[in-house]
């Protein structure tokens, strides 16, 4: 595997599964993959359970690790080909790239999208350019589009607790006080729909996800038909493919509440976090015994040493 950066990059499902349930049963299996080794974690924005849990991955494995706040510690930088920089970027990422890569043996980046600009967005600027000028592997810590780590957790967190063969997944839309990129949910649908799962999406209108994630999987407007015996349900905002970047915090009857719970078949309750309480889900949910939230987090050292221990040991 030469980079991870969405489901593409996955070989086989049950075997990232199977090689999960190994690093579960014991974290320090292939503790000397990385002996000598060293994981650059460059982040242009904030992070928690991302840097912490790919972090401890890396040491899991035996790894250095370097991490760099890159909108805070570096230049900033040219991500065009061609371009006059005489503006504010200082760093051509073809330089940078490149001299990452004598440094690191893998390296990490994160980054958000602008949600001004759609076609900017989804060609993933920052990450592709990356992809292009260095010569070591890439590993997506999320980006405009996709976050993988944490959609790997999800379908470990989701295949560790089912109760039933093929259970009912609802991912949905839940209101924010901010527009947020479409990353997670789109990762999310990517994912799920190469697992063992019904997978039901449901949003308000003009919320629909892009074509390319959401085609082939059930789309519906109503919310409450959809966690109707839902086995797993997953809350999270996210901004409008079109118009891009629009939001809809005043849509306020879309949060999870016990109400909503009590429509599923004892469904459990899912969030990447981090979670606005008691304005994306209640109290009484995410506190509640139905809650996956950390279960899901702990999960992200697991599907971080998944994705590393393939570059490794592909690299």
């Amino acid at each position: 595997m030469k980079n991870f950066t969405s489901v593409n990059d996955v070989d086989n499902l049950n075997d990232w599964l199977s090689l999960a349930d190994t690093f579960r049963n014991n974290p320090l299996h292939f503790s000397e993959i990385g002996r000598g080794k060293t994981l650059g974690l460059l982040f242009l924005n904030p992070s928690l359970r991302t840097r912490m849990s790919t972090q401890k991955a890396a040491y899991l494995l035996g790894m250095n690790v370097i991490v760099m706040n890159l909108d805070k510690d570096g230049w900033q930088l040219e991500m065009e080909d061609g371009a006059v920089m005489n503006g504010n970027a200082q760093e051509h990422v073809k330089e940078a790239a490149r001299v990452m890569s004598q440094y690191c043996d893998v390296i990490g980046v994160r980054s958000f999208p602008g949600l001004e600009n759609r076609e900017e967005d989804y060609r993933e600027p920052v990450l592709e350019a990356l992809k292009k000028y260095a010569t070591v592997p890439i590993l997506s810590l999320e980006s405009a589009t996709r976050h993988p780590l944490q959609s790997f957790a999800d379908v470990i967190t989701v295949r560790n607790t089912a109760t039933k063969s093929c259970p009912k997944v609802v991912l949905t839309w839940a209101p924010h006080p901010r527009r947020l990129p479409q990353a997670v949910p789109n990762s999310f649908v990517e994912w799920m729909k190469l697992a063992d799962v019904e997978l039901v999406i449901a949003n308000p209108e003009g919320f629909d996800l892009a074509p390319e994630f959401s085609s082939g999987v059930t789309v519906t407007h109503d919310q409450q038909a959809a966690l109707t015996g839902a086995d797993f349900v997953y809350a999270k905002n996210w901004s409008a493919y079109e118009p891009y970047g629009k939001t809809a915090p005043e849509l306020n009857d879309w949060q999870i509440t016990a109400e909503r719970m009590a429509l599923t078949d004892n469904g459990r309750f899912m969030h990447c976090l981090p979670v606005r309480r008691n304005v994306v889900v209640a109290d009484e949910v995410l506190d509640g015994t139905q809650s996956l939230v950390i279960e899901q987090a702990a999960n992200r050292v697991i599907s971080a040493q998944v994705a590393l221990y393939k570059l490794l040991q592909h690299g």
